[in-house]
C-alpha cells in the first residue's frame, strides 16, 4: 500500500465543525512538510450545513473520492440517515481499488451504514457505542479503544480523538519524524495507541500524589535508555507499586509496561528514520538489552524489521 497523498473528506448534511476543523488541522498544517492534497467534498457539489448552522460551500461532489488516496468520512449530527447511494458506491470503489478509509466519532455510523465494516471490529465515540453495536450486529464494536486500525479500513473514537486517528494514519504512511513534527505544530500529543482507553475517568490523581505522578512520567520519557521497572517509578512517584498502577492507569488510561512500550517504539522510529545509529545503538538508545529484543517488539508493531522500516522512512 503506497503512502497517501491525496486526502478527500466527505462532509455529510450538518456535518460536524469540529471534525471538518480537526481534519484540516493535520492535512493542511504543514504543506511544506507533507504536500497532501487535500480537499472536501459533499453529497453533491455546492452549500453544505454544518452542526452550528453557518454552511460551507465544497466545489467537488463524490466524484473526488475516485482519485483518493485516503478518503476521510466526516461525522455528522445526522448520523443515522444513511448517505446517499451515489456516496456509498464511490466509497465501495475507493475501498476496492485499494484507498485507504477512514472515520470517527458519528462519522463511524454513515461508513458503517455503507456496509463496508461488516465483520470487522470498530470503534466510535463511547456515548454511541451500545447504539452502533444494536444498529449494525456485524460489526465487532469495541468501545474502550482509542482507534481501529484494519488496514485500509480504520475508525476512530469521539470527538477529538479523530487527532489521534489522523496522527495514527500520517505516521504509519509517512513515518515518525512526520508525525511528530505535525503534532508539535498542532501542539499536540505525538501519538497514543489505539489500544489506549478513550474515556479516563479521573484524568488527574490527587493533589500531591498528581504532581508527583506528572514529575515521574517527565523523567521516565527523559530517560527511556534506563531499566524502568515499576518498582523504581513508583518509589520516585513516592507511591506504593499497587497505588501508582492505580494513579498510573487513572492518569493515562494504560499501565505503565504498555506506556513504556509504546514511548520506547515511538523514539526508536524517529531515531531510525533521522540518525544512522545501528540498530544495536538504537535498541540501546530505548532500554532494550539487545538489537534482537527490538526487533521482536518492533517487528510485533509495524509489522516490519527495524531495517526494512529504516529504508522505507530513513531520511539520515
Amino acid at each position: 500500500m503506497a503512502p497517501f497523498h491525496r486526502v478527500v473528506a466527505y462532509a455529510p448534511p450538518r456535518t460536524t465543525t469540529l471534525g471538518l476543523g480537526i481534519a484540516g488541522a493535520v492535512f493542511r498544517a504543514r504543506p511544506e512538510l507533507t504536500r497532501f492534497d487535500f480537499l472536501v467534498c459533499g453529497a453533491r457539489r455546492g452549500r453544505v450545513d454544518t452542526d452550528l448552522g453557518a454552511p460551507i460551500v465544497v466545489d467537488h461532489g463524490p466524484d473526488a473520492i475516485a482519485s483518493a488516496d485516503l478518503v476521510l468520512v466526516l461525522p455528522g449530527a445526522d448520523y443515522l440517515v444513511p448517505p446517499p447511494e451515489r456516496v456509498a458506491a464511490a466509497l465501495h470503489a475507493a475501498h476496492r481499488r485499494g484507498a485507504v478509509v477512514a472515520a470517527h466519532c458519528l462519522g463511524v455510523f454513515t461508513l458503517a451504514a455503507t456496509g463496508l465494516l461488516d465483520g470487522h471490529p470498530a470503534t466510535t465515540h463511547w456515548q454511541h457505542a451500545a447504539e452502533l453495536a444494536a444498529r449494525h450486529p456485524d460489526i465487532d464494536v469495541r468501545p474502550q479503544e482509542l482507534y481501529v486500525d484494519q488496514g485500509s479500513l480504520l475508525t476512530g473514537a469521539g470527538a477529538a480523538a479523530g487527532m489521534d486517528l489522523y496522527l495514527h494514519l500520517v505516521r504509519r504512511e509517512h513515518g515518525a519524524a512526520t508525525a511528530n513534527d505535525l503534532a508539535r505544530t498542532l501542539v499536540v500529543p505525538p501519538h497514543r495507541d489505539g489500544g489506549q482507553q478513550q474515556y479516563i475517568s479521573a484524568p488527574v490523581a490527587p493533589q500531591g500524589d498528581g504532581e508527583r505522578l506528572g514529575e515521574t512520567i517527565a523523567w521516565a520519557s527523559e530517560n527511556l535508555h534506563r531499566p524502568l521497572p515499576v518498582d523504581v517509578l513508583a518509589a520516585r512517584a513516592l507511591m506504593s507499586r499497587r497505588s501508582f498502577i492505580r494513579h498510573f492507569r487513572a492518569a493515562t488510561g494504560t499501565t505503565p509496561h504498555a506506556w513504556l512500550v509504546a514511548r520506547r517504539l515511538n523514539l526508536a522510529e524517529e531515531l531510525l528514520e533521522i540518525t544512522e545509529l545501528s540498530v544495536q545503538q538504537v535498541a540501546e538508545r530505548v532500554g532494550y538489552s539487545s538489537a534482537a529484543v527490538l526487533r521482536e517488539q518492533f517487528t510485533r508493531r509495524r509489522g516490519v524489521p527495524p531495517r526494512r522500516y529504516r529504508r522505507t522512512f530513513g531520511t539520515a
